[in-house]
């Protein structure tokens, strides 16, 4: 299975648009997002991803009630967490949370196979024992390029994907 991972958006339409469009055209079958989508606008573009979607709010949530109620009330595949997120896939156990040193201590408790986290806009890669400890970089392009993770379950490689790498995905 692949797992696109993203973070720190900032409220980036474009970044984010090209994020899920790339997203796509690499085949990734699940999309998480570790917080500072920040605004509920930013909704509609997660939706165009092409499985289920898992977000969680960051240090800079904007309207969480609004957030929220969105993604209740829409039958999309937007799975809203709150401030953390515990999933499985392929029998991966997933914790998502947006701060690194709170994934850190996650990731070294030996209870998740991965731990996804952002807040640093710094792209990182980390196995602690048996559980890797991923950190997308920002979406929002600030500091670094935009990029996000895609990972690949069935081998634990990670690859970091500029959201420059457009292959004529843009119209």
């Amino acid at each position: 299975m692949r797992i696109a991972v993203l973070s720190d958006s900032h409220d980036h339409v474009p970044n984010l648009r090209r994020a899920v469009l790339r997203t796509n055209w690499e085949g990734a079958e699940m999309l998480i997002h570790c917080g500072d989508l920040i605004s509920p606008f930013m909704l509609p573009y997660l939706e165009q991803f092409n499985g289920p979607a898992h977000v969680i709010y960051g240090n800079n949530a904007g309207d969480r009630h609004l957030i929220a109620s969105r993604c209740a009330a829409s039958a999309g595949p937007i799975a809203h967490h709150g401030d953390h997120g515990i999933l499985v896939a392929a029998s991966w156990r997933i914790a998502i949370e947006h701060y690194p040193n709170w994934a850190r201590a996650l990731a070294a408790s030996g209870d998740f196979d991965l731990v996804c986290c952002g807040h640093s806009h710094v792209f990182q890669t980390q196995w602690l024992g048996r559980c890797l400890l991923l950190n997308p970089g920002e979406l929002l392009g600030k500091d670094a390029p935009p990029t996000f993770a895609l990972l690949d379950t069935a081998d634990g490689s990670v690859r970091q994907i500029s959201v420059g790498e457009q292959l004529l995905l843009d119209d």
